[in-house]
């Protein structure tokens, strides 16, 4: 059974962390105390737990777990004039999302007590949902979504080693609003490539090629190589931006995708998006399906 979370729609509040082993701790040590965490890892409670580890971490703990092609963030992805998407891989990823702040605070307390013992927290960042289905930017985001019924079929590993699981991509994005909003709406048009009142794709002619929906709406064989994405807002007025929570069954979609928005493909092309919102983190996580994680539960485990 894949981690219901995935999929648990409804949440506003947010809270990521990511996770370091400590001294003398071992991968299966990790991931016996994420394990432990049973209780959160359904939907329930007015709370959703999703929990990740570092490809070469959960390999090393099963080791048929893997599917092919599946590797940490290791180095940076630089496109032609030099942009970079910055590597910051960590061991583990922890995503809970609730109803409210207080109840993602008081998960997020005893989540990270249940492991203490064996990492420790490397970054942390809460996120909430804006204007509904909109980013920063005052765009809708997720227009290229698949239906919750198409999703699992997009995000979920459907046989093989590691079936039932999902490929993360996770990363921190920070906006340069004020430059953002001086620019015109019919320019910011263009920069996304769809309208912004009614998310509406521009037309072929009128769409630029560096636009963001240009290169992130990716074919392949004629069929568009899609991601399910639960990406949220983060931040204060002053800093802020948007925390990218991709999903998808192959990582070669999310590196195609990100080397496109970074102009590291042939034709050098960058999302012009990147002119505005800058990434300051990246790493793949593997979620695994519930019963792996199940035979790692302590016998007393719901």
């Amino acid at each position: 059974m894949t981690q219901a979370g995935i999929f648990g729609l409804g949440a506003p509040e947010h809270s990521y962390l990511e996770l370091d082993l400590v001294d003398g701790a071992s991968a299966v040590d990790l991931v016996k105390a994420a394990a432990g965490l049973a209780g959160p890892l359904s939907t329930g409670g007015g709370v959703n737990l999703v929990v990740g580890f570092r490809p070469e971490l959960w390999v090393e703990v099963v080791a048929d777990g893997l599917p092919a092609g599946v590797t940490g963030f290791r180095a940076p992805i630089v496109g032609a004039d030099g942009f970079q998407m910055p590597a910051t891989q960590h061991d583990a990823w922890l995503w809970i999302a609730g109803s409210d702040r207080t109840t993602v605070y008081t998960n997020s307390r005893e989540v990270l007590a249940a492991v203490a013992d064996v990492a420790t927290v490397a970054t942390e960042t809460g996120g909430w949902v804006y204007a509904h289905n909109r980013d920063l930017t005052g765009f809708v985001d997720g227009t290229e979504n698949p239906s919750l019924l198409d999703a699992p079929g997009v995000a979920i590993v459907a046989e093989g080693p590691g079936a039932g699981g999902s490929v993360l991509l996770f990363q921190r994005w920070t906006h340069s609003t004020d430059a953002w909003e001086a620019l015109p709406v019919a320019e910011q048009e263009k920069v996304i490539g769809r309208t912004k009142a009614d998310s509406v794709e521009l037309t072929e002619d009128a769409q630029p090629a560096t636009s963001h929906v240009s290169r992130n709406v990716v074919e392949e064989d004629g069929a568009e190589l899609k991601i399910f994405r639960r990406n949220v807002a983060y931040g204060t007025a002053t800093d802020h931006g948007t925390m990218f929570v991709g999903f998808a069954a192959q990582q070669r979609i999310l590196d195609l995708m990100l080397r496109r928005m970074a102009g590291a493909t042939e034709d050098g092309l960058r999302d012009a998006l990147t002119r505005y919102t800058t990434p300051v983190s990246g790493a793949y996580y593997f979620i695994p399906p519930v019963a792996a994680l199940a035979g790692f539960a302590p016998e007393d485990a719901d």
